[in-house]
C-alpha cells in the first residue's frame, strides 16, 4: 500500500480505522490484572466524543491542550481527540518538576490540562500536584489521580462523535514538544502536522522500516519524548499496527513477554540493564562457552532472547545516546541487529539511522532519506531534515540562533562523518571541558569505556577547572543490593574497578587519564532530576551536586574512592 505525498497523520488513522476496525490497536494492562484490549473502532469512537467535548468547552481552533500522563491506550485516544477537535497538543513529561509543568502550561498558554496515567510514586505527581496553577481546567482520564474533576468515561457519555472532524493543513501547528533539557527552561519545539507527516513517509519510503500492519509495538518510553512519539505513536498510526504498553516496572517483564513486540525502541541505559540481569543469571565466561557450541550456542542466544520478551523482535531500534560498543556487539551475538536511530525533538528523530546489514560500529549510521549533515568549523553537527520543526514556541530570537542563514539546524552535538556518510558522535558541544592545564576533555568516550564493566550501570566524566578529570560511578542494582546484603566482597570490586581505572588510563591521552573514579551512594533517577526522562545523565545536575567535594577525593591518593554513606 502506498502512502499519498500529502498524507497527514489523521488521513493515516481514518484509512485503519475503515479497514481494520474490528481489529485491535492498543492492548493495556491495568493494575488489577485484567488486560484491555481497544479495536480501531473503539479508538476513533472515543477519540471523536473527546474532540466533542473538547469543542464543547468554546474552546478555539489552536487552543493548545496539555496531556500529562505516563504511556497508556487513553494517552493515544486523547492526543487523536485533541488533532481531531483542530487544537494543538502539549504533551509533559510525569517526570518533568513541578516548575518546569507550571513554566510549560503558562508559556504555551494552554486551555486545558488532561491528566492521564499517574502513581505519585514512579513519577513526580505530588510535587506537580502542589504547583499547579489555581482555576486551570482539567481532565481525567482512566487511572488519573484526581477524581474530583471532569473524568473521560463521564464525559464520553454525555457527547455523540464529533462527525464534522477536522482535517488540518499541512503547515498548521500539530504539537508543542517541550524538551528534557538538563538546564534552564525547557524550550517548546514547534511541529507541524507536516513535519509529523514527513517522518513516517520518510520510514515508508526509505525501506529500512517496512513494517506491515501484523507488527506489533510496545510503549513504555515516555510518549512526551519525540522518539516514542515517532517510533510508537505515529508509525503505529500510520502503518496500521498494534501496540502494547506496559502497566508498571514491577510488571514490565511479563508485559513486554505477552507483547512480544515485532519493533521495539529502548535507550543506552535500558539496553545495559538487560545485559547486566543477563550476566547476573549467566556470567560472560559461561556465555563464551556455550555460545561456542554450534547447536546449543543457537538454543542459548534464543532462550535469552525469549526471556528479555525480545525473540519475536525484527527491528530493534536504540536511541537518545550512543550505545557503547560492546553491547552493540553483545546483542548481535544474541541473533538481534539493533539499529542506533539518531535525531533530536527539533526534527522529529529524523537523522540519521543504522539500516539493517549497514551497521558500522560505533556510529549511529548515514542520514535517512532527504536528510543533509554536515560538520562546522567548530566540529559541530548540524542538520537539515524534512522533519524539521517551525521554530521555538514564542522564542524567535533561540530559534534564529539554532538556525544557519542556509536553513541547516545547529545540533549542539559534536561529531565526525566519514566518506560514506556515518556518522560518528562524540559528545555534546556544551559537555566538553577545560581542565586546569588548559586541556579539553571530551567525557563521552571515557564514559562509554567505563561502561562496559559488568558492574556499571551509569558513569560521568568531570573535572572543570581540576587538575586532572575523575570519573563518578553508579553500580549496577544487583551488585547494590550485594553490598547491602553482606554477599559482595568490596575490598575484591575495589581491586576490579581499580584494574579499571588503570586500563582506561593506559589507553587515554595523557590529559584525559583519570585520577581517581569515585562509587558513589545516590541512585540517579528522573525523579531526583540526576537524569532525563529518557535516563541520559543530567550532567550539570551531577557536576552540582558532587564537584564540591572533587578536592577532598583527591587528596585521599586513591585510584578507588567511596563516596561515605
Amino acid at each position: 500500500m502506498t502512502i499519498a505525498d500529502d498524507a497527514t497523520l489523521l488521513d493515516r488513522f481514518f484509512e485503519w480505522e475503515s479497514r481494520r476496525r474490528d481489529h485491535v490497536y492498543l492492548t493495556q494492562p491495568r493494575p488489577d490484572g485484567l488486560v484491555v484490549d481497544y479495536t480501531w473502532g473503539e479508538v476513533g469512537e472515543q477519540a471523536r466524543r473527546g474532540a466533542a467535548y473538547f469543542l464543547s468547552l468554546g474552546l478555539p481552533e489552536g487552543s493548545r491542550i496539555a496531556l500529562l500522563g505516563k504511556n497508556s491506550a487513553h494517552w493515544i485516544i486523547a492526543d487523536l481527540a485533541i488533532m481531531l477537535a483542530g487544537m494543538v497538543s502539549v504533551p509533559l513529561y510525569p517526570s518533568f518538576s513541578a516548575q518546569s509543568v507550571r513554566y510549560a502550561l503558562a508559556h504555551s498558554g494552554a486551555a486545558l490540562l488532561v491528566l492521564g496515567k499517574l502513581d505519585g510514586v514512579s513519577d513526580n505527581w505530588p510535587n506537580i500536584a502542589a504547583q499547579l496553577p489555581p482555576g486551570l481546567p482539567m481532565l481525567g482520564l482512566p487511572q488519573s489521580p484526581r477524581k474530583d474533576i471532569a473524568q473521560w468515561d463521564d464525559v464520553l457519555a454525555r457527547h455523540a462523535p464529533l462527525a464534522a472532524v477536522h482535517r488540518p493543513q499541512r503547515d498548521a501547528l500539530c504539537t508543542i514538544v517541550y524538551t528534557s533539557g538538563s538546564t534552564g527552561e525547557p524550550k517548546g519545539v514547534m511541529h507541524s502536522h507536516g513535519s509529523m507527516a514527513a517522518a513516517f513517509l520518510i520510514m515508508d519510503r526509505a525501506g529500512w522500516w517496512a513494517t506491515t500492519p501484523d507488527e506489533r509495538g510496545f510503549s513504555y518510553l515516555p510518549l512526551a519524548h519525540m522518539g516514542e512519539r515517532i517510533a510508537v505513536e505515529t508509525a503505529s498510526l500510520a502503518f496500521g499496527y498494534r501496540v502494547f504498553f506496559a502497566d508498571s516496572l514491577a510488571t514490565f517483564a511479563r508485559d513486554l513477554k505477552r507483547a512480544r513486540p515485532t519493533i521495539f525502541l529502548s535507550v543506552p541505559r535500558l539496553w545495559n540493564k538487560f545485559y547486566l540481569g543477563v550476566c547476573e543469571k549467566l556470567p560472560l565466561s559461561k556465555q563464551r562457552v556455550l555460545f561456542a557450541l554450534p547447536y546449543v550456542g543457537h538454543r542459548v542466544k534464543r532462550k535469552i532472547l525469549g526471556e528479555l520478551g525480545l525473540d519475536q523482535a525484527r527491528i530493534a531500534i536504540t536511541a537518545t545516546a550512543p550505545l557503547p560498543p560492546h553491547l552493540m556487539r553483545w546483542y548481535r551475538s544474541l541473533g538481534l541487529e539493533l539499529l542506533d536511530i539518531y535525531g533530536m525533538s527539533e526534527n522529529a528523530a529524523i537523522s540519521h539511522v543504522t539500516r539493517l546489514g549497514h551497521a558500522r560500529a560505533g556510529t549511529v549510521g548515514q542520514p535517512q532519506a532527504g536528510v543533509e549533515a554536515r560538520i562546522a568549523g567548530n566540529g559541530e553537527l548540524e542538520v537539515k531534515s524534512p522533519a524539521q520543526m517551525l521554530g521555538y514556541y514564542g522564542q524567535p530570537e533561540m530559534t534564529a540562533a539554532q538556525m544557519t542563514a542556509d536553513g541547516f539546524f545547529r545540533t549542539g552535538d559534536c561529531g565526525v562523518i566519514d566518506a560514506e556518510g556515518f556518522l560518528t558522535l562524540t559528545g555534546r558541544v556544551k559537555d566538553i571541558f577545560k581542565t586546569a592545564k588548559g586541556k579539553y576533555v571530551a567525557p563521552l568516550p571515557l564514559e562509554q569505556k567505563l561502561l562496559e564493566h559488568r558492574h556499571i550501570e551509569a558513569a560521568c566524566v568531570a573535572g572543570a577547572g581540576l587538575a586532572m578529570p575523575f570519573a563518578l560511578l553508579q553500580l549496577a542494582a544487583d551488585v547494590r543490593d550485594a553490598l547491602a546484603n553482606g554477599t559482595c566482597d568490596r575490598a575484591a570490586l575495589t581491586d576490579e574497578l581499580a584494574a579499571l581505572h588503570a586500563r582506561i588510563n593506559a589507553c587515554a591521552e595523557r590529559h584525559e587519564q583519570l585520577q581517581y573514579v569515585v562509587v558513589v551512594k545516590d541512585v540517579w533517577s528522573a525523579e531526583n532530576a540526576m537524569l532525563t526522562p529518557t535516563l541520559k545523565i543530567r550532567r550539570a545536575a551531577i557536576e552540582a551536586r558532587y564537584l564540591r567535594d572533587a578536592q577532598d577525593w583527591s587528596k585521599l591518593g586513591r585510584a578507588v574512592v567511596w563516596e561515605a554513606r
